[in-house]
């Protein structure tokens, strides 16, 4: 009785205490400007399923695509065991299920084992491509300090998590084929796990019935906590993307890549020199905002699209700009971009809920004009991405601030504005001369 309640308890205040986080994150997204997204339901909900369920983005890469699976798959199906461990520790029962699934109760479980010897194989995989490998879009210098320590914290988890399963398994199994086990209704008295009924005699076959007691009960425990703990962990962490990837593919941009939007505040002003039935809409008088210069600029999809960034850098091993050496790498624009977020989620925190400006803002502070100019809008980062995030969208708003607002273009472009002011074309010449090559021998 005493473990149910302690149980439920942990329950209650590590589940209260991600709502409050989530809450948070939720509140930090709708500071984007609102757009509504609610065209093409089917094709929407068919990239949501081939793109963040079925992973397809992720295979244009085999070997880390399925070492990912790997872990994805044991993640998703572990949460079976998951419901009947809650159940056990509620109601103070152990493997409360077993009972009434019979066969198909160890067939699941068994599975479950199964993924979760793949996970682990592709957890030290992982860990050894990050800091023994160094695979190169796994080390860059955005990396540096936090993230790279978040990456191998997670994996550590994951390794620790996958012992305790087995742990908890492995005794079980033992104290089963001894008839010693507090549980009731076991059946024939045997788990017939895949893996631990093999491994669990192995490692503790010879240990006392009550030092089994106390692996088994750290297993469970210790299992628990771990799924908890990272629970309450993602809010904090690039893994946040296990849960965003789904609504940010949903809402992903179904548009030809390369068509870009016309900002509404330019073409509020010239539409009605081209079409005189237009009525404005924006207030003339009223200050009106060109382009992005904080993460209040961007919309709340942009801003989804920073929390839900994996950081593993696809976009950036497949810049061009970044590949020649320029200062360009679109995963630090999406950590920046989150990075700004978090702070000024922070300072509404500490002002009741209320934006205080801070001196600060994502241009200038966190991404610098020279890494937005090195962009030439591929979208080679749009493609790569495995859960349809677009960095562009963001390097051409904070571009437009820069030219509208600033009229910090660099020469080379001013020097086209000018031509195309003067000239109708980017090119130097007269719009008098532009058909003097038909005379040319």
């Amino acid at each position: 009785m005493i473990s149910s309640i302690i149980f439920i308890v942990f329950f209650i205040a590590a589940s209260g205490y991600f709502f409050i986080n989530a809450k948070k994150i939720r509140r930090n997204i709708l500071i984007g400007k609102d757009v509504s997204i609610k065209d093409n339901r089917s094709e929407r909900l068919k990239t949501m399923l081939l793109v963040a369920f079925g992973q397809k983005k992720m295979f244009s890469r085999p070997i880390p695509a399925i070492l990912h699976f790997f872990l994805y798959a044991a993640f998703v199906i572990t949460q079976v065991e998951l419901l009947e461990i809650v159940f056990d520790g509620v109601t103070g029962s152990h493997r409360a299920f077993r009972a009434s699934l019979g066969g198909f109760y160890t067939f699941v479980v068994s599975f479950i084992e199964i993924l979760s010897v793949l996970a682990f194989i592709g957890t030290i995989a992982f860990l050894s491509r990050r800091n023994l490998l160094k695979v190169p879009r796994l080390v860059k210098s955005e990396l540096n300090g936090w993230p790279k320590l978040d990456a191998n914290f997670i994996l550590l988890g994951e390794l620790t998590l996958i012992c305790f399963i087995f742990m908890m398994n492995g005794a079980d199994e033992v104290l089963y084929a001894r008839g010693e086990s507090h549980a009731q209704n076991l059946g024939d008295g045997s788990l017939g796990l895949s893996i631990s009924s093999h491994l669990g005699p192995l490692i503790y076959g010879s240990m006392p019935t009550p030092g089994l007691h106390v692996i088994e009960r750290i297993g469970w425990w210790g299992h628990i906590v771990m799924v908890f703990g990272f629970l309450n962990y993602l809010p904090f962490s690039k893994h946040l993307h296990i849960l965003l990837a789904f609504p940010n593919t949903y809402f992903s941009n179904l548009k030809s890549k390369g068509q870009f939007e016309n900002l509404f505040e330019v073409t509020d002003v010239v539409k009605p020199n081209f079409d005189p039935s237009y009525q404005p809409v924006l207030d003339p008088n009223a200050v009106i905002k060109f382009g992005v210069k904080d993460v209040q600029d961007l919309t709340w999809k942009q801003l989804l699209d920073a929390y839900s960034c994996t950081e593993c850098g696809r976009c950036t091993s497949a810049c061009p700009q970044n590949i020649t050496g320029k200062a360009l790498s679109p995963r630090k624009i999406m950590m920046d971009t989150r990075d700004r977020l978090e702070e000024v989620g922070k300072n509404m925190d500490a002002n009741k809920g209320v934006f205080v400006d801070d001196g600060k803002s994502l241009l200038g502070d966190y991404i610098k004009a020279e890494e937005i100019w090195a962009c030439n809008t591929c979208n080679a980062c749009v493609q790569e991405c495995p859960v349809n995030i677009d960095p562009l969208a963001i390097i051409v708003g904070l571009r437009q601030q820069l030219v509208l607002e600033q009229s910090a273009a660099p020469t080379e472009l001013t020097n086209m504005f000018s031509n195309l002011e003067n000239n109708g074309a980017p090119w130097q010449f007269s719009p008098a001369d532009r058909a003097n090559w038909i005379n040319e021998n």
